[in-house]
């Protein structure tokens, strides 16, 4: 983004980047000791898109070691405070995403999320999180996780802010087996003049029961009624393999993650395996078993079959609904050091997040109300309908206190 002279643009666009993006001639270490000092060269091809279109970098965010994680804490260079009570986690993995842009440090931030690891920490922070469908938006030049699942999104201020930024990321990537060819719309067209009667929204059962906290049920309800009062229809509905989806989803997670992270052996570049953290190596253990001989067939290939029940559910829900709302976590950011050395717990945080990301099913996270500390409402929707949830996230946003209160920040002129 500088000119030869070194200079920045005077209309550069303030971004900043999570730390598993490869930045060329910046440091990206995946907020991990293993890769410290390592500088790619090459940038990940969302970074180039936007660089391209007045994006300019201010510098690399820190996350749970190679996205390991959801609050934040993971991180080989301390954990991410949240800007609202800053001895509360952020969320995670994309933690230093949403710290950056609730603090109005940038106006936006990329972002990664594999099982909840951008709407996890919107929720936390008060902002808007998008998690494409899984190959809307190429994964080049970003250090994997779990490539089956990995989808690149973003953390904003506004709705119209994060369709702005996909309009630019979105598209097939030559350099991406994964990425898609589906036509990219204008996902700002609309936003302001849609309107939200005869939407069927679908409200599935295992998302508000008595394991979810009553302030985040409350303000999620709080939000439907909003739609419902403006002509939606809202219909209850079944995901009845919800609650295979965290063992499901950690099966296959931490197999693809011990065979991602074999690349790192201290040879080519970074240095010894004796610098992964404590997360990393009980991923890289616990996925080398699920996969090892004998054990392949009782765990790897049952939880794929699960993965499909659990993707014929949403199948099933949108002969019925356009879009499923509901909540994103079930508890409430715990204070930093609270359940970091409890791994199931730290799981168990995923639960309503991680189906989304086994189906390759976009979502959204919207703030709901952000006084003491905020809540947000995921939206969920069909492959490649994006602009459908911006459209409805946008009304949600445009209804809010939180919304109206905000400074007239936004990355683009309306």
């Amino acid at each position: 983004m500088r000119d030869n002279l070194g200079n920045i643009p005077d209309k550069a666009i303030p971004i900043a980047h999570k730390d598993i993006f490869s930045t060329k001639g910046m440091e990206t270490a995946a907020a991990s000791n293993i890769l410290k000092g390592y500088i790619p060269p090459f940038s990940a091809t969302v970074v180039k898109k936007l660089e391209d279109k007045s994006f300019y970098s201010l510098g690399k965010l820190n996350c749970d070691a190679f996205a390991h994680g959801g609050t934040g804490e993971n991180s080989d260079f301390g954990p991410v405070r949240n800007p609202w009570d800053l001895e509360k986690v952020t969320g995670g993995s994309s933690s230093g995403s949403a710290a950056a842009v609730a603090s109005l440090s940038v106006l936006a931030a990329t972002a990664t999320d594999t099982g909840g690891s951008v709407r996890n920490p919107a929720s936390f922070t008060g902002t808007v999180g998008l998690k494409p469908t899984y190959g809307r938006v190429s994964r080049y030049g970003i250090i994997s996780m779990t490539s089956s699942t990995d989808s690149i999104g973003h953390i904003t201020r506004t709705v119209w802010d994060s369709a702005y930024i996909l309009n630019i990321t979105a598209g097939r990537d030559k350099m991406d087996a994964t990425s898609s060819n589906e036509v990219v719309p204008d996902y700002t067209k609309g936003l302001e003049s849609y309107k939200v009667e005869g939407l069927k929204v679908g409200m599935p059962k295992e998302y508000f029961d008595n394991s979810i906290d009553s302030k985040i049920r409350d303000k999620v309800l709080e939000s439907i009624k909003i739609l419902e009062s403006k002509g939606a229809k809202i219909i209850d509905i079944d995901l009845p393999h919800t609650e295979y989806g965290v063992a499901t989803y950690y099966i296959i997670t931490l197999s693809e993650i011990s065979s991602n992270l074999a690349r790192f052996d201290g040879i080519r570049y970074g240095h010894t395996r004796d610098k992964f953290g404590d997360e990393a190596v009980r991923r890289i253990m616990l996925g080398t078993f699920a996969l090892s001989s004998g054990y392949y067939d009782a765990y790897y290939k049952k939880a794929q079959m699960a993965r499909n029940a659990i993707s014929m559910d949403f199948e099933d829900a949108f002969k019925k609904v356009d879009i499923i709302a509901g909540p994103i976590t079930p508890h409430m950011p715990p204070k930093i050091g609270e359940i970091v050395d409890d791994p199931l717990k730290n799981y168990l945080m995923d639960v309503l997040t991680v189906p989304v990301n086994l189906a390759g099913l976009p979502a959204l996270s919207v703030p709901t109300e952000a006084k003491e500390m905020p809540v947000g409402i995921q939206f969920i929707g069909p492959k490649f309908s994006e602009h459908l949830l911006f459209k409805v996230g946008n009304i949600i946003e445009q209804e809010t206190e939180y919304y109206k209160n905000l400074p007239n920040l936004v990355v683009s002129s309306r």
